[in-house]
């Protein structure tokens, strides 16, 4: 079943009546090579203690991924699923709520390789080129936004659709003259086989900032509202144990399926912001996700999946409450 076909089922699974009741499991959908202070709560099973139920963890190599498997009703809650694929699923209507920022961190690179003479100032010599990008991610905006800065026409670059993975072997192959992606051990990979696009100040002076986000199934939230608060309440509680030194990083890397070394070298990029902080400085006017949401909702709004009018509506920050 294709993406439009799973968002026609959940349409109409969504206007049906159904009787409340609490889940006897919760399945969670997350990445590898993502490391966050979540994962030792994933590990010792406190979240299946605090929900009093089974939890149920699968991995996902992008976030379009994570949309397709919640419109079939297998994943519930989607922990650190990138801005762009959620914003591209309710472009398209699909069922699914924004209730928390997962992780805040710095645009994913896009890796030029090796002997191609290309950097920002000569960027627009990629127009013709083949480039590997997973499309509808998180490290699709980030490419698209430093095409913007850089002006390059993006129309003109022969992007090629790869998960992380496949884009480090086709930049280390010369398949394609610059990757773009996200996962510690995918994008060492690229940096062996090349250099950054722009760098992160170049990136941030650009005003290029990346989010991932907790986001719900609507009949989850409807169903089980107290599951949803409690999984968020378990969450901060691990975001809280890190910022104050007291995380169990072995853990958290061995469930990252990276080392030691590489998660904290990952980790120490990343901003957990509680949940005052995200009602007080990201989702009120202004915040910084109000405003990266109405920017990400533009730049992948299309003529069949227009931008929303308001993408308050997709949002639901009353479990943070």
């Amino acid at each position: 079943m294709n993406f439009k076909q799973l968002l026609s089922a959940a349409a109409v699974a969504a206007t049906m009546t159904t009787v409340t009741q609490a889940a006897d499991e919760v399945n969670v959908a997350f990445f590898l090579e993502w490391a966050t202070p979540n994962q030792e709560a994933k590990v010792t099973k406190a979240y299946d203690d605090a929900l009093g139920v089974p939890v149920n963890w699968t991995n996902f190599d992008a976030g379009t991924e994570m949309t397709e498997a919640m419109l079939a009703g297998d994943i519930d809650i989607s922990y650190s699923q990138g801005l762009a694929p959620f914003i591209n699923a309710v472009n398209a209507n699909a069922p699914i709520k924004l209730v928390s920022i997962a992780v805040q961190y710095p645009a994913n690179d896009c890796v030029v390789r090796s002997g191609e003479g290309i950097d920002k100032t000569n960027a627009s010599e990629l127009e013709g080129k083949a480039v590997a990008v997973p499309l509808a991610t998180m490290a699709d905006y980030s490419f698209r936004m430093m095409m913007r800065a850089l002006d390059v026409d993006v129309n003109k670059v022969n992007v090629i659709d790869q998960v992380p993975a496949d884009a480090a072997v086709s930049l280390a192959d010369g398949a394609v003259s610059m990757a773009c992606g996200f996962g510690a051990d995918s994008m060492a990979k690229m940096y062996e086989a090349g250099e950054a696009l722009m760098s992160p100040a170049d990136k941030e002076a650009a005003g290029i900032i990346s989010f991932d986000v907790v986001s719900v199934t609507e009949k989850f939230a409807q169903e089980n509202p107290d599951m949803v608060r409690t999984f968020l309440e378990v969450t901060h509680q691990s975001n809280a144990d890190f910022a104050a030194g007291n995380s169990d990083i072995e853990a958290i890397a061995k469930d990252a399926g990276l080392s030691v070394e590489a998660t904290q070298a990952q980790m120490a990029d990343f901003i957990f912001p509680t949940a005052e902080q995200q009602l007080t400085a990201y989702f009120n006017d202004g915040g910084m996700a109000a405003v990266a949401i109405g920017v990400v909702g533009s730049a992948f709004a299309t003529a069949e999946t227009p931008a929303l009018d308001d993408y308050s509506t997709v949002i639901d920050t009353s479990f943070l409450k």
